[in-house]
């Protein structure tokens, strides 16, 4: 396996310049006008980056091993499966602080730099306390249980994502009016956030929490930095993307948060499993993994079909 401090350096350039193209691409050449796409546009690019992503997932094989190909996709699935529910945060923090959809490309890229940033240091960090303290284990076992537990009470709203963005307006110090592409400005003598600054700041503090979250769960299906980076950063590729396409997604995914509650909830019990009887392979977590999302998808799928045959049957 490749490891942060002893892996073929080759490999660390390969993944770290590759990763660069790609989010030149993702940011500044694949966009639409003005920075939105519309809903066709976000889903061929999405399709793209997931594309993309098993490639990824096909070199490993190739140039690595099962184990190490498997633990990638595993925690790719993870990783893209929340950002799911993540990125509808970032749709609320945009409607709240009033951000016109021509601002938002550019909050996006980066809210989206940023993460990748952020990401990198709390692996780095876990992935040090994991195999300096193998007890650190119970605490992410009981953060992901207890977010868990979370997603599930509101699996069929969000009125959790609703209260975060009522705090953070709360606390952010935000001056009236427009300040065009401003990020900060002076008024009355004190220097205050425009509305643009306010919510970069907000998406930020949410990228914070999201890490808190999904870095502890990948994990616990690997230990391995150079697998549980490239799931991170190739999830956080089709971000801006799955941005224009979840307002929709969420609401026809009517059984995703209930999928995620799930999905955590199982990672939490491989936690504490794996220090008391030993790692589950992962083959099994990504068989169990896939075989929880898609029993989500398809009952949404149905439900959603449901829905539209009573629809139809009630305007005839």
């Amino acid at each position: 396996m490749f490891d942060l401090l002893d892996s073929p350096t080759g490999a660390w350039i390969g993944l770290v310049a590759a990763i660069a193209v790609l989010l030149v691409v993702d940011l500044l050449v694949v966009r639409g006008r003005d920075g939105a796409m519309s809903t066709r546009q976000a889903a061929i690019a999405s399709a793209a980056w997931v594309g993309v992503s098993v490639l990824f997932f096909v070199v490993l094989l190739v140039l690595g091993d099962d184990g190490q190909a498997n633990a990638y996709l595993a925690g790719y699935l993870v990783e893209k499966s929340l950002s799911l529910d993540n990125v509808f945060v970032f749709l609320l923090v945009f409607s709240s602080f009033g951000i016109a959809a021509s601002q938002r490309h550019r909050l996006l890229t980066y809210g989206i730099v940023g993460a990748l940033v952020m990401r990198a240091g709390f692996i780095v960090a876990g992935a040090a306390v994991l195999h300096a303290f193998g007890w650190v284990s119970f605490l992410f076992a009981a953060l992901l249980a207890a977010t868990a537990w979370r997603i599930w009470q509101h699996r069929h709203d969000h009125s959790d994502s609703d209260a975060i963005v009522g705090r953070l307006r709360r606390w952010l110090p935000i001056a009236e009016g427009e300040h065009g592409t401003a990020l900060t400005t002076k008024a009355g003598g004190k220097r205050l956030l425009t509305a643009g600054g306010a919510a970069l700041a907000a998406v930020a503090v949410a990228d914070v929490l999201f890490a808190v979250d999904s870095v502890p769960a990948i994990l616990a299906i690997t230990d391995d930095t150079y697998v549980v980076f490239a799931a991170n950063a190739f999830a956080l590729l089709g971000l801006r993307p799955l941005f224009f396409l979840v307002a929709d997604l969420v609401e026809r995914l009517y059984y995703l948060k209930a999928a995620l509650a799930a999905l955590l909830g199982f990672i939490a019990i491989k936690l504490v499993l794996g220090e008391l009887v030993g790692k589950i392979s992962p083959a099994i977590s990504l068989s169990v993994i896939a075989t929880i999302l898609l029993v989500g998808a398809g009952a949404s799928i149905l439900r959603d079909r449901r829905l539209a045959r009573e629809a139809a049957a009630v305007r005839q």
